[in-house]
């Protein structure tokens, strides 16, 4: 654990200085996410679009200090651990309360638990409950409808224990994430799915509560006054606004029409970098990558897909086309875990892949599996997301794959509900997505090729991957548990299930009167102590 909380501190972005909130100062701020999220109930989504709204109006029994970045707790005021490490017995904090006045208690982690084990719920994220909490995958599978087998208990209205079934001494980092804040049984039960589409219904916890739901436009948030600890809060107002074309956004920030973005366009870096006052890059625990079908022919072909990754120039993506501050990328789990000062992705190898392409290696890859030159390969292609960044990123790789490989390779697009939907279905061939780790350890990577894990949208399966994976979760001792997940990187990067592109920073835009904010490796926006100075 304090190998963890250094870690977090070590590549934590916090952004305070030395001054204090003025009563003349409005405290209010407008901030533009790029796009709407596809759904704002904690429990359900993955969608990081969601972040800013669930992390600003939920909190769980863990959370992150704003100064340090460490993780502290959140609505527990403390914890401890059994002997054997399975075992987490929480003290909640007294006098807790719902955004709407009303009760809350150690019975709602319960309840919340519950719900994302029911597959009704369709919880994006219930493998971190089954992967972890005894009894949870037994449920959620239906071989028991007694959810007291279940490893979660309110043995009084201030105590939630959590019984695991292997230790895994990062777990309180996984209970920060929003999947397990809780969630308030009554309005949910009285207003189904739809608790989430007004203001009015959407009860929280955190330190903002919803004002209103502009569909299509924008969320407003302001203080919860019923928070724990709302007289730390000093932000009265937080508009949340979707502008999806970063050029557009730029204006809005450099007018002064709103006070931040989450990210900045490809063609203005360089200049806000060297100009601009609120430009803020910060270390994050992220890779972009283009995901493989790989249950879908060509790409179910090893040959193939590493051609590909062969074909692909980094360093002219990265330098020409986003002029961006990243590190190419062969594997898929990103830098920033670090035991005993050696990080990660030091002994992972570059699985025969460099920074630039090389064209001879990839056309014999190509060769070898059944298509000299380009001859009878299908037309292939590239699925994104709408956004500007993705689409300059989708052209270039166009152009590679085409001119590398001589192949046909057309773009398509569609608007985020339904791309995710698609990939997530496994209607694709080659996708855009990404992964920003949900906590400083490679296990939140670990998932995303195991069999089953509702992560694994590329259709990638290897038993013994599984095994490494399943292994590593469990083991106590960091050193030896980072060896075997290095063991399952390198068996699955070598079978190359994603177009590795880049190691992400986070880079916002954020007026510098506005001070005190957190931005974590995960790029997750905090602004639970943010004030605007005069």
């Amino acid at each position: 654990m304090k190998k963890f909380l250094s870690l977090v501190l070590a590549v934590s972005m916090l952004l305070t200085l030395c001054s204090f909130a003025s009563a003349d100062a409005v405290q209010e701020i407008t901030y533009s996410l790029y796009s709407e999220p596809d759904g704002i109930d904690p429990s359900i989504t993955n969608n990081s679009f969601a972040s800013a709204v669930l992390a600003n109006c939920f909190e769980g029994l863990m959370t992150y200090d704003i100064e340090t970045g460490a993780l502290i707790c959140g609505e527990a005021a403390d914890y401890t651990v059994s002997d054997d490490g399975t075992v987490y017995t929480f003290t909640l904090r007294e006098g807790l309360k719902w955004s709407d006045g009303t009760t809350h208690d150690a019975n709602d982690y319960v309840y919340t638990v519950k719900r994302i084990l029911t597959p009704e719920t369709a919880a994006k994220y219930v493998s971190l409950a089954t992967d972890y909490i005894a009894g949870a995958a037994e449920y959620y599978a239906g071989e028991t409808t007694d959810f007291d087998t279940v490893g979660i208990k309110a043995p009084d209205a201030n105590t939630v224990v959590i019984t695991l079934k292997a230790p895994a001494p990062y777990f309180p980092a996984i209970l920060a994430m929003w999947t397990f804040a809780p969630v308030q049984q009554a309005t949910v039960e009285a207003n189904g799915d739809r608790w989430t589409a007004s203001a009015d219904t959407y009860v929280s916890n955190g330190p903002f509560h919803m004002a209103e739901i502009n569909m299509g436009e924008s969320f407003v948030l302001v203080k919860n006054d019923n928070y724990y600890a709302a007289d730390s809060v000093k932000l009265e107002k937080v508009t949340l606004r979707f502008i999806t074309d970063n050029g557009t956004a730029l204006m809005a920030y450099e007018s002064g029409e709103i006070d931040g973005m989450n990210t900045v366009p490809a063609s203005d870096y360089a200049r806000l970098k060297a100009n601009d006052p609120g430009f803020v890059v910060s270390p994050s625990y992220g890779t972009t990558y283009w995901e493989f079908n790989c249950s879908k022919a060509p790409f179910d072909n090893v040959l193939v897909r590493k051609a590909f990754n062969l074909a692909i120039d980094r360093t002219a993506l990265i330098e020409d086309v986003l002029q961006t501050d990243a590190e190419p990328a062969f594997s898929f789990i990103a830098p920033g875990y670090v035991v005993d000062g050696e990080d990660f992705v030091d002994a992972i190898g570059d699985f025969d892949l460099s920074d630039e392409a090389d064209v001879e290696a990839a056309q014999a890859c190509l060769a070898e599996a059944g298509y000299p030159n380009g001859e009878g390969f299908p037309e292939v292609t590239l699925y994104y997301y709408s956004s500007d960044t993705v689409k300059l990123v989708a052209e270039a790789l166009a152009e590679m794959l085409s001119s590398n490989l001589n192949i046909s390779v057309k773009i398509d697009v569609a608007d985020w509900a339904v791309y995710y939907d698609d990939i997530v279905n496994l209607n694709y061939e080659l996708g855009a997505m990404g992964w920003s780790g949900d906590y400083l350890h490679p296990m939140t990577y670990l998932p995303l090729l195991k069999t089953g894990d509702p992560n694994n949208n590329v259709g990638y399966s290897n038993p013994e991957y599984d095994a490494l994976v399943e292994q590593a979760a469990s083991m106590t001792d960091a050193k030896a548990a980072m060896e075997v997940m290095r063991e399952a990187d390198t068996l699955a990067s070598s079978d190359y299930p994603f177009l590795n592109l880049y190691y992400k920073s986070n880079t916002t835009m954020m007026n510098p009167k506005v001070q005190s904010f957190l931005i974590d490796p995960t790029g997750i926006l905090y602004l639970r102590t943010a004030f605007v100075a005069e």
